[in-house]
C-alpha cells in the first residue's frame, strides 16, 4: 500500500495529543478584537480538544502526525 499524504493545511491547524486526541486554536481571535472582552479574549487564546463528532474526519487528513 502507498503512503497516504497528509493534508497540509489540516496539518498547520491540528496537532495530536500524547493520548491521541486532536487539538486545535480557537477561531475569532485575529481581528476586530476591540470590541470583545478581555476575559473572552484570554479564553480565546487556550487550544481546545476537537469535538468527537469530527476528529475521526480529522485524524484521517494527519495520518503520521
Amino acid at each position: 500500500m502507498p503512503k497516504i499524504k497528509t493534508n497540509r493545511g489540516a496539518a498547520k491547524r491540528f496537532r495530536k495529543t500524547g493520548t491521541g486526541k486532536i487539538r486545535r486554536n480557537k477561531a475569532f481571535t485575529s481581528h476586530i478584537l476591540t470590541k470583545k472582552s478581555t476575559k473572552r479574549k484570554r479564553d480565546l487564546r487556550q487550544a481546545t480538544l476537537v469535538a468527537k463528532a469530527d476528529a475521526s474526519n480529522i485524524a484521517r487528513l494527519i495520518p503520521y502526525k
